[in-house]
């Protein structure tokens, strides 16, 4: 079963969220965490990214930028000012981009259920990402940002969601990108957390780097307890659940330097021996098992020949996976998509345009836009404890980070 559980939230007031409402510290570089924050004191991204406020050139992960968070989150709490609820609570999270909207149950997760896989994966973690998270956590004895979950919608859940967003929120406020982000405390949790015992499973959409620091830093913080319950704070991980049904993943797209030394004759020729290639195609491709590409000023649809078998594998089927395995890898030449520094990956709302741009301009010599991932494949692939390819979904919209903080 999932557990949730109510938690006493370190929030900024409502009328200082505006202010404080920063985008997740891993969508933006440290140049464009600085635009972002400036001239801003209250934006989360001080704590987040605090090497906005150090020497331009200063290592990431360098001491100095951890004790810079501890400082500009401790001036924060005392300036803005950030309050803790008096009593745990559940809280409902509801996003607004355009004729999208979505509503999600802010609570904490069994860093347990995370570990033996009732919350289920779909992306490998890197190293050095989850010792800058877990550092982090750490330092601020915080967690900052929630990590996005999903599950198998529920009638009984949605009916409960309905009826509580009839009240008045308590934050309310539209984002620069015209992202609408709307908050409620629940004041009666009980039922809620009842009825999510009957899901039997919760999927990480986004955010496995916070997962997996949220566990690491559990595992420290155990050990140094002398009376370690299980019921600390530290055992649970901040999240944000929203139902299948209303997880919007947008296309995921890749951009290549070069062509492999190959003429765009060779290329083109080399693909056909894989692809049925067609001229004159639209940028967006528009069902799965199709492809657009990008090359000399003119957009081709590519389609896996008729004839062509596939390995067996719920991954191998993917598009992303049979671009890598039949044009990414054997023509171009690159192997690990995850190394490889001459494919760039450009996702979400950038679009079609970002990539003919690219092209066009000489920073890249061809562009693949794919059709999006659905829930359901990414449902199916953590169901078979399989891993995704590599930038193969990218959800919007985004949540807020700061303005509901679980202390640990």
């Amino acid at each position: 079963m999932a557990v949730i559980r109510p938690f006493r939230a370190l929030r900024p007031q409502p009328e200082r969220a505006q202010l404080v409402a920063s985008v997740p510290y891993d969508v933006v570089n440290t140049e464009e965490a600085r635009a972002l924050a400036n001239g801003n004191p209250l934006s989360f991204l001080h704590v987040s990214r605090p090497e906005i406020d150090l020497p331009p050139g200063t290592d990431i992960y360098s001491d100095a930028v951890y004790r810079k968070a501890v400082e500009n989150f401790e001036k924060l709490i005392a300036t803005c000012p950030l309050e803790k609820e008096a009593e745990p609570s559940l809280y409902l999270y509801r996003l607004i981009m355009g004729d999208h909207e979505q509503i999600g149950i802010v609570a904490c997760c069994s860093i347990d259920e995370y570990d033996n896989g009732t919350v289920r994966k779909h992306e490998r973690t890197r190293r050095d990402k989850e010792d800058d998270r877990t550092r982090h956590m750490l330092m601020l004895r915080a967690q900052t940002g929630p990590v996005f979950l999903t599950y198998r919608g529920r009638s009984e859940i949605d009916e409960q969601v309905s009826a509580a967003i009839t009240a008045a929120p308590l934050f309310d406020l539209t984002a620069v990108d015209g992202v609408r982000h709307t908050i409620w405390r629940l004041n009666e949790t009980d039922a809620l957390v009842k009825s999510f015992e009957s899901v039997p499973l919760l999927y990480i959409a986004d955010g496995h780097h916070r997962a997996a620091s949220a566990s690491r830093a559990r595992a420290e913080l155990k050990e140094q307890s002398f009376a370690h319950t299980g019921k600390e704070d530290y055992n649970y991980f901040l999240t944000v659940i929203f139902p299948d049904s209303q997880v919007r993943i947008l296309a995921y797209n890749r951009t290549v330097h070069d062509l492999n030394g190959l003429s765009k004759e060779e290329f083109l020729e080399a693909i056909r021996g894989q692809f049925t290639v067609t001229e004159n195609a639209s940028p967006e491709p528009s069902q799965r098992g199709n492809w657009s590409m990008y090359l000399d000023g003119k957009w081709y649809g590519l389609e896996l020949s008729p004839d062509a078998t596939l390995p067996a594998g719920t991954v191998a089927t993917l598009d992303a996976s049979i671009l890598q395995d039949r044009l990414l890898d054997p023509i171009l030449g690159i192997k690990d998509i995850r190394t490889d520094k001459r494919v760039d990956f450009i996702g979400g709302l950038r679009g079609t345009k970002e990539l003919q741009r690219l092209v066009d301009e000489g920073k890249a010599a061809v562009a693949f836009s794919l059709y999006p991932t659905t829930v359901e494949e990414l449902l199916m692939v953590s169901d078979a404890n399989e891993i995704m390819p590599p930038k193969s979904t990218w959800f919007e919209p985004k949540l807020r980070d700061g303005l509901l903080i679980h202390t640990i």
